[in-house]
């Protein structure tokens, strides 16, 4: 393990100490991170969402954001605006929410289609305009957002070809009893504090924050990675399958109605890389893509309505193509 590997280790480490009984979560987010992609999660109120992507500001170089989406939020609420100047008839370009390093974008469901396709093309082109002038977005520039699957009434559901933009969707569970019983101590712990977000900070601040060098290594580290050819090809089979699923197996045509796009090729392999990185290893392993070919395809695989209504859902496809697709 190399001395960025190692940092990194440490860094999930960390936040492990802060977030319990979300490691998958955890190791998600350094994995969006590391393959510079945006994160769509999917979990119940009070799972640690917030928490987690505020922890991973406090122990990284740049700056964190939390946007809360609602039914009147305007696209310049997020990107900024030219403000006018009486005292000498001119514009100033006051930055949005979006100029920073880390965003949290907070029940994205909630906010109309304008803002979320002005979000939305800010992941895409790391880039904004506003008037005649284009500014360019920080870098790193990582997006979480955040749905509530529990309620639906006054939301705005993300079209399908929207959520193609996310480099994964990630669900989320409630913790273990023992879990909880660690979360009830720390949550103690805290708030016998008078305030433990800036001990957080000292504690961050004092083992040294994750530079954008050290980041930038690190990407090309994963990107340099050894993958075998026979294991890409199962890559690109798995794909392929939610295009064409009668090749393993009649009970699964008429399954799907859109297959995944290159997108998940793309995603599944960069992804798949970043976390034989973080396990420390110099090559991917078939485990590696299986793990994370749920949270590649979630969002981007739809299932006819007849699958749908037969209690079809992708997770459970996903599994079939998984059983069905030979293994190198």
């Amino acid at each position: 393990m190399n001395p960025v590997q190692q940092r990194f280790c440490r860094l999930n480490a960390a936040l492990g100490e802060q977030i319990l009984g979300q490691q998958i979560l955890l190791e998600r987010l350094l994995i969006a991170l590391l393959a510079d992609g945006h994160l769509l999660v999917e979990g119940a109120p009070g799972l640690a969402k917030t928490r987690a992507i505020r922890q991973l500001g406090y122990h990284l170089e740049g700056h964190f954001q939390r946007i809360q989406f609602t039914p009147d939020l305007l696209p310049a609420d997020l990107t900024g605006t030219d403000i006018y100047r009486p005292q000498d008839g001119s514009f100033t370009f006051q930055p949005g929410p979006l100029f920073n390093n880390l965003i949290l974008a907070d029940e994205i469901n909630r906010a109309p289609a304008k803002v979320q396709s002005a979000l939305l093309e800010a992941m895409a082109e790391r880039q904004i305009t506003v008037g005649k002038k284009t500014y360019r977005l920080a870098d790193p520039f990582l997006v979480m957002a955040t749905q509530n699957p529990i309620e639906q009434e006054g939301t705005y559901p993300l079209p399908e070809a929207q959520l193609d933009r996310f480099l994964l969707h990630v669900r989320i569970d409630y913790p273990a009893a023992e879990t909880e019983r660690q979360i009830l101590n720390l949550a103690r712990a805290e708030a016998s504090n008078s305030n433990p977000a800036t001990s957080t900070e000292v504690e961050s601040d004092s083992a040294g924050k994750l530079s954008v060098a050290e980041l930038g290594e690190a990407r090309q580290q994963v990107l340099d990675l050894y993958m075998a050819e026979n294991l890409e090809e199962y890559l690109l089979q798995l794909i392929l399958a939610t295009r064409n699923p009668r090749l393993y197996g009649e009970e699964l045509v008429g399954a799907v109605q859109y297959g995944a796009s290159p997108r998940a090729s793309i995603a599944l392999d960069r992804c798949s890389r970043a976390r034989a990185w973080l396990h420390g290893r110099d090559y991917v392993t078939p485990e590696d893509v299986q793990s994370l070919v749920f949270d590649v395809l979630r969002h981007r695989v739809l299932l006819s309505y007849e699958a749908e209504a037969a209690g079809m859902t992708v997770d459970r496809f996903t599994g079939e193509l998984i059983a069905r697709v030979p293994v190198p």
